[in-house]
């Protein structure tokens, strides 16, 4: 916009030169043009961010472009000159400055004859009505641009924050499965073998135990790494419940409760994790000899499922580390519940309800 305001302000000049050299027009006329392409060039870039001085600027071009015109006569490059001040005006000031400059500088005009005044004012009132308006769609069509690159640069940065928490979010999942699923294997195979060395003569039997739940760990693994890979067709949640159950390692009764009906891959996956979180907590930690596995349909629009043992109970202030918190996180994102507590009837009590 400046480059090209300058360039008009050259050949308005230009023109000034031509009108005085071709049409023996006074030649006076050319200092104040020179002042008014000095002033147009040069001053606009230092006042356009100087507020105090937009006025007395605009107001000393006016009187400038007033002075060309009148002692040229009226020349084409006079009335070219108070174009660029109306377009300079339109980038300064207010709209209503720009209206009443427009409104004024036909009035320049007075003193011919009525008829050619009238005809010569419309003119010049077309002119810098036209260059007024096309300043301004101009200077909208910037403003839109400014605000449309601003947009993109803010949906770039909404985009590099959703990747970052869709990221978080993801670590987070496969942290709680490693800690759900190999965890829980890996927890198995310690007590395993550890039975194994207390009692040599089923050491057998206690290593072969273990080399289950290794081979259960390494099936958690290529689980995983197919879950981050491409969905995979899940078993039904009362089968895994019921291997789940038989590979306890303490006497699990399961009680399946209602009709079972399809629930989404998440909901089922955070059932069935809460499950083994609290078996695999029944086994480390309750000193118990026995467990209950409770999966309940009953229900229209929520399922739960629920783990209790007749140890001694959940210690007060227990958070249950990163078991439970996964678990919690799980049922947040579900819409759900998570709730661990000391049974009234003795025990343990891990439950999760869920929409589904």
């Amino acid at each position: 916009m400046r480059k090209a305001m300058a360039a008009l302000t050259v050949v308005a000049f230009l023109a000034l030169l031509v009108d005085v050299a071709g049409d023996s027009r006074p030649a006076v006329a050319l200092l104040p043009g020179a002042l008014f392409l000095f002033v147009a060039t040069l001053g606009y870039a230092w006042v356009e961010r100087r507020e105090s001085l937009k006025y007395p600027y605009i107001g000393l071009l006016l009187i400038l472009g007033f002075a060309v015109f009148v002692l040229s006569g009226a020349s084409v490059g006079a009335t070219l000159l108070l174009v660029v001040l109306v377009i300079q005006t339109t980038l300064l000031l207010p709209i209503a400055v720009v209206v009443g400059m427009v409104a004024v500088i036909p009035f320049f005009h007075t003193g011919m004859e009525l008829a050619e005044g009238v005809r010569e004012g419309l003119g010049l009132f077309a002119a810098v009505l036209f260059a007024a308006v096309v300043t301004k769609l101009l200077m909208r069509e910037q403003e839109a641009r400014a605000e449309l690159a601003a947009a993109h640069e803010r949906l770039r940065e909404y985009a590099a924050q959703i990747e970052a928490l869709a990221a978080l979010r993801e670590r987070n999942r496969v942290a709680r499965d490693i800690h759900d699923g190999l965890g829980h294997a890996l927890t198995v195979m310690q007590m395993q073998i550890k039975a194994a060395r207390a009692v040599p003569g089923r050491a057998d039997e206690m290593l072969a135990k273990a080399q289950e739940q290794a081979e259960e760990a390494l099936r958690e693994v290529r689980r995983s790494v197919g879950t981050l890979r491409e969905p995979r067709t899940a078993e039904p949640l009362t089968d895994t419940l019921r291997e789940l159950a038989e590979a306890a390692g303490v006497v699990t009764d399961l009680d399946i409760r209602g009709t079972r009906r399809a629930l989404p891959p998440e909901t089922e996956e955070a059932l069935f994790r809460t499950a083994q979180e609290g078996l695999t907590n029944v086994r480390k930690h309750a000193r118990a000899s026995r467990a209950s596995l409770v999966l309940d349909y009953s229900k229209s629009d929520t399922v739960w499922i629920e783990v209790r043992d007749d140890g001694p109970g959940a210690v007060t202030g227990d958070s249950g580390g990163f078991g439970l918190l996964g678990l919690r996180e799980r049922a947040a994102q579900l819409g759900g519940a998570l709730t661990f507590d000391s049974s009234p009837d003795g025990g343990a009590l891990l439950r999760m309800e869920v929409p589904g």
